[in-house]
């Protein structure tokens, strides 16, 4: 994996003045060729992946970079929950939304969409429950204050949004009525 990738993209920076898109609308994308797999569409492991990166703008915009992991903190992924709904080719453009559900001191709860690019059609959601840590003690940590205040104020925006459909939903194979 080429870590350094994150050294050559531009993300956007919380400003202390600036009003807060609800949801967040911090990355887009475009369907690389190597996600396409032998059905010819954009594979499901590259979904996660492409949420990842939806992510990663997320920690960006809320201080979190190289500078904050050197020094030992992190956030750590603990759960992820992906719904699938529409098959993109290659080269097709993405749009991310990002929604906040929830904020301690130690974990953070939120919710990407994934957009075609051009349609607005929905192509997938993930729900994710992350960690913050300690890298050097492999154990929750507090989130370090500057980055928990700017999610507070994002948190403080989104609340009031309408919890997407999708959230907390349990995958199951409804049992069949015996006779």
């Amino acid at each position: 994996m080429d870590n350094d990738i994150y050294l050559t993209k531009s993300y956007k920076i919380y400003q202390q003045d600036e009003p807060i898109d609800c949801p967040l609308a911090l990355f887009t994308d475009t369907v690389r060729e190597q996600w396409i797999d032998y059905n010819g569409h954009m594979s499901e492991s590259f979904y996660l992946y492409a949420m990842g990166e939806a992510s990663d703008a997320l920690f960006r915009y809320v201080g979190i970079d190289e500078a904050y992991r050197a020094l030992g903190s992190s956030f750590y992924t603990v759960e992820t929950h992906i719904n699938y709904y529409q098959e993109v080719a290659g080269g097709q453009p993405l749009r991310f939304t990002t929604q906040i559900l929830g904020i301690d001191t130690k974990r953070l709860h939120f919710f990407h969409h994934m957009y075609h690019g051009d349609t607005g059609e929905l192509l997938a959601t993930t729900e994710q429950m992350l960690l913050h840590v300690d890298m050097n003690t492999s154990s929750a940590a507090p989130i370090k204050p500057q980055v928990l205040a700017v999610l507070e104020q994002i948190w403080q925006a989104h609340k009031h949004l309408p919890a997407p459909k999708q959230q907390g939903r349990v995958m199951a194979v409804p049992s069949a009525k015996k006779t």
